[in-house]
């Protein structure tokens, strides 16, 4: 028996989208504003192109739109696209060396992993797709610009939505009504992107220009503070980034 909202199928085809997932998009960007006219914007996991129509419509002329999907997508006037794997760092890499000649103002993905009917393997390739798109939207997002990706719902599900709230100025979820009722699928909606030179883990040379009030260290690096205790103004050190936040990091000294 089909669904109420079925009918958004049959809206698409009378409509000339490519996908009833068209709708999802133009409901939330009704909402949202993630799009703007002028917008550069990239799609991940563009088949067969509905999400890209919106976006062209929305960034209209003045606008930048590229589509990537593994499969090849119908060409689209005023669209690029190109076929690659956002898994594979030789996609990444091709997206920010030739495709990316300025930062993008915002990062979309309708994209699913391929599906086995298994809810908790479902639910984990799909966290684990997302996490890889949101690794490119790192390096090719604009400083405060915008991001929405669609995510399983499940026991990974709130780390994820941590992760991208500590990224964001905003950050919501959303279903948009469009959704079928019985998918477990939620839109995550980031705006106003906090874009930060350290990352947790990652070990930098760096040099102590100050103090602050508790005593610690403090670095900068691209203008953003690190802290780190036990150090003096003036050494030049090694340092693990421990914690990173909207405003700091915090680390260590490794040597």
């Amino acid at each position: 028996m089909r669904n109420r909202k079925d009918g958004y199928w049959k809206k698409a085809k009378k409509e000339g989208y490519r996908a009833r997932s068209a709708y999802k998009l133009k409901q939330i960007n009704e909402r949202f504003d993630v799009i703007s006219s002028g917008d550069s914007v990239i799609d991940i996991g563009a088949a067969p192109g509905g999400w890209l129509q919106v976006a062209k419509e929305v960034a209209g002329d003045e606008g930048k739109v590229v589509g990537v999907d593994i499969q090849k997508i119908r060409p689209l006037e005023g669209v690029k696209t190109i076929v690659g794997d956002i898994t594979c760092d030789s996609t990444i890499e091709h997206i920010k060396n030739n495709i990316a000649d300025k930062f993008f103002d915002v990062v979309l993905s309708d994209a699913s992993p391929d599906l086995t009917g298994n809810w908790s393997i479902d639910h984990a390739r799909s966290i684990d797709l997302a996490k890889n798109i949101f690794r490119l939207s790192k390096d090719v997002l604009s400083p405060h610009g915008n991001f929405l990706i669609k995510v399983f719902q499940g026991d990974m599900y709130e780390d994820f939505y941590e992760k991208i709230s500590s990224n964001f100025e905003y950050t919501k979820a959303h279903s948009p009504d469009a959704s079928r009722s019985q998918s477990s699928e939620i839109y995550l909606i980031g705006k106003g992107f906090l874009k930060k030179p350290v990352e947790p883990g990652e070990q930098i040379e760096v040099e102590i220009v100050d103090k602050g009030t508790k005593g610690d260290g403090i670095a900068r690096v691209d203008g953003f503070v690190v802290f780190v205790p036990g150090v003096e103004i003036g050494d030049k050190i090694l340092v693990k980034i421990e914690k990173v936040t909207n405003n700091f990091a915090k680390a260590k000294k490794v040597r």
